[in-house]
């Protein structure tokens, strides 16, 4: 017990100190954590010797690691996701799969006889990071872009894959359909009990105790080793439990409440998962070294034509299907968690496990790295795409519209360049209020769902990147007579408000420039760049916020929200 508490002791703080470098190096602090474990462990340093220190450790941190998963699983959202992402996620892991297992039985690894090396890998290779993805996209602000919704949808979908690995994991030794059929049985069982349990007798109890945090937070953790002890004794596994415990309670009403509090635990046990990962990997030789890296280019290589494929055929255009394609190209946390079920088990040798714990380390940085420069790589390879024939959603504009000469036809006499949810509003407001001014306005944009949407409603859109100047001068944007930008700093990608507004005056020296500042101090870099009119969003928000304390004050605020209500209700925004 005593080598137990020194043990984790070391963890956390070799964790922390590796921890810090990685942070400010600006490197996943999951590869901190492994090599942490590794500096500690039994081929490092050797001062954490124990294998039963090791194992209760790893056990606990993957316990709280699935259940956390399964908490952020939305299965709402699974139902409601689109047919985009639904193609997307289903051709990127049925097409990964399928090229995985080619692949690994092609080099050698086995599939049967008890060893399921290429299984494991083509399963593992198939998963992409969620951590980093969501950790990358929320510090570039894409979550709630197109190739971030189905980034993030088919991170979601690959979950549900894993989950369905895991119920027929323990019995891939004996695969027969019976035996599969039980476990999934087994399985179905103790979702529907966890479901109907988090339904209607949870949210009752959860309810009397809202008011004692730590009574919220030791009834989650009940619930969760409660649903693993089930597993267990179900012969599914405890991880399993805990995967589902967390998808059961992912929807009840106190479920973000459970999360927040649950958070703080999530993070000391997954440390202490990660580092005993790292304690169990050796020095790599040549051998574990060569297949990592043969894994991390498959991974990559996979990802690219499995997630770009699919999108492609479905009219996403050249950009909206590369993004996605790099943002999944790595190996996924959940991997590792799915290669040590299977050393667990026997499945698969120690030897491949470390090379896909290396292969993940290393796509880890890479991927990080791509995807902060994931805007200059995919305006790089849009080129040569075209040149070897893939068409974009552009291509029709190329010969012109309406008899016009001049590459995509000429904008008209106002034009928006970027369209996110100001643009949106604006033309509900135009639409509500002068019709007639839609045949004169232009919109340009790189997303595909505005760029059909749009054209269904009669608008004139061109599809480009606003950053390009290539896309403003075929436009034809020097001969308009009105340019908005209404897109803030923080959302454009590749440029900027005022680069906009200086590289628009240089093609058009007479036009109106209305651009959008996000800081006040912008506003007079920007009518030095050459605006003719700053709008500050902060400033009409204060004067809304105003107008209902007022109203509140007045003892008018439901005549507001009535107002509100009825303005709301007349429009027909493209983006909701």
């Amino acid at each position: 017990m005593h080598e137990l508490i020194r043990d984790i002791t070391l963890c956390i703080l070799f964790a922390w100190m590796l921890g810090l470098l990685a942070h400010f190096s600006r490197q996943p602090l999951i590869l901190a954590y492994l090599i942490a474990g590794f500096c500690i462990g039994p081929f490092g340093a050797g001062w954490v010797q124990s294998q039963e220190s090791i194992s209760v450790i790893s056990e606990l941190g993957l316990i709280f690691m699935l259940f956390m998963i399964g908490l952020e699983i939305d299965l709402k959202k699974i139902v409601r996701a689109g047919k985009v992402i639904l193609f997307a996620a289903g051709g990127q892991l049925l097409g990964g799969c399928l090229l995985g297992v080619l692949f690994f039985v092609g080099i050698g690894l086995s599939l049967g006889g008890g060893h399921f090396d290429a299984l494991y890998l083509c399963v593992a290779c198939a998963l992409s990071s969620t951590v980093i993805i969501v950790k990358v996209l929320y510090e570039k602000r894409e979550l709630d872009t197109l190739p971030g919704r189905i980034t993030l949808g088919v991170l979601v979908l690959q979950d549900i894959f894993a989950i369905l690995f895991l119920a027929v994991q323990p019995s891939l030794a004996n695969l027969q359909i019976s035996v599969i059929l039980l476990s999934i049985g087994r399985v179905a069982v103790l979702v529907a009990a966890a479901l109907l349990v988090s339904r209607y007798v949870l949210p009752r109890l959860f309810h009397q105790i809202a008011r004692r945090p730590e009574l919220i937070l030791l009834g989650a953790l009940a619930w969760c080793f409660l649903v693993a002890e089930t597993a267990e004794r179900l012969s599914l596994s405890r991880e399993m439990g805990a995967l589902i415990a967390g998808v059961s309670l992912s929807t009840f009403p106190y479920a973000l409440d459970v999360t927040a509090k649950v958070t703080t635990l999530r993070d000391f046990f997954i440390t202490l998962f990660f580092v005993a990962l790292g304690m169990t990997i050796p020095v790599p030789g040549l051998s574990v070294i060569g297949l990592a890296l043969m894994i991390a280019a498959f991974t990559v290589v996979s990802r690219l034509v499995t997630t770009f494929t699919p999108l492609y055929l479905m009219k996403q255009g050249l950009r909206a299907s590369l993004l996605p394609a790099l943002n999944l190209a790595q190996i996924s946390e959940f991997s590792l968690v799915v290669i040590q079920t299977g050393v667990a088990d026997h499945h698969i040798a120690a030897e491949t496990a470390n090379a896909a714990s290396f292969a993940f380390v290393v796509l880890a940085v890479l991927s990080t790295f791509a995807m902060s420069r994931s805007d200059e790589i995919t305006r790089w390879a849009i080129g040569p795409l075209k040149r070897i024939g893939l068409k974009d959603l552009d291509d029709g504009q190329a010969r012109g519209e309406e008899g016009h000469e001049g590459g995509h036809g000429e904008a008209r006499r106002i034009v928006i360049l970027g369209f996110f949810r100001a643009a949106s509003a604006l033309l509900a407001e135009i639409e509500r209020q002068a019709p007639v001014l839609l045949e004169q306005i232009t919109v340009v944009d790189f997303n595909p769902n505005v760029y059909q949407t749009l054209l269904s409603r009669g608008l004139h859109v061109i599809y480009g990147d606003i950053s390009s100047a290539d896309t403003l001068l075929h436009a034809g944007v020097g001969k308009s007579e009105m340019i908005i930008l209404s897109v803030p700093d923080a959302l454009l990608k590749g440029a900027s408000n005022e680069k906009l507004v200086r590289h628009v005056r240089t093609l058009n020296p007479t036009a109106m420039i209305v651009a959008t500042a996000d800081l006040l101090s912008d506003v007079g870099e920007l009518y030095e760049a050459g605006a003719s009119y700053v709008t500050v969003t902060r400033l009409s928000d204060a004067h809304e916020l105003f107008t209902v304390i007022e109203a509140a004050q007045a003892g008018l605020l439901a005549d507001k929200r009535a107002e509100l209500d009825l303005r709301l209700g007349e429009r027909r925004e493209v983006l909701p």
